[in-house]
């Protein structure tokens, strides 16, 4: 029924459980799993361009990286195939397009994240994807 999930991952707790669910279906029905992390671009008008754009790019990449390995390591007794994708993109339209691009057939993400407006506007990832995805999407509390 599946064959290519598509996991959100921010590091949060709910994302990890997201994976852990993820994990468990793309187990199940043979699926390649495909970890998604984003980053917020960097504004150019707030650096100007400047010397300090280089460490800032290096740290958010590194961070993003740290996240991606965090959710590898949570899942590495899976027997499954995959992948993993660093995108600097707002968070549900870097989701769109990856599971766009990746012909993916499911989402499997957690309905609070570790965004900036955590806990004013809950979920506001999740329902911009449930809105505009192609493809079913779960949500794991």
């Amino acid at each position: 029924m599946f064959t290519n999930i598509l996991v959100p991952v921010d590091g949060s707790d709910h994302a990890l459980h997201a994976l852990d669910v993820a994990c468990d279906l793309a187990q199940k029905y043979g699926a390649v799993l495909r970890l998604v992390h984003a980053y917020p671009p960097i504004s150019t008008d707030s650096t100007m361009g400047g010397p300090d754009i280089e460490p800032l790019i290096t740290r958010r990449t590194e961070a993003g990286e740290a996240v991606l390995a965090r959710a590898r390591e949570r899942i590495k007794d899976c027997a499954l195939d995959i992948t993993t994708e660093l995108r600097e993109a707002p968070d549900a339209e870097a989701i769109l397009e990856e599971a766009d691009v990746h012909h993916c057939d499911l989402i499997v993400m957690g309905t609070r994240g570790l965004g900036r407006l955590t806990g004013l506007l809950l979920g506001s990832v999740s329902q911009k994807v449930v809105q505009h995805a192609k493809c079913p999407v779960l949500l794991v509390r």
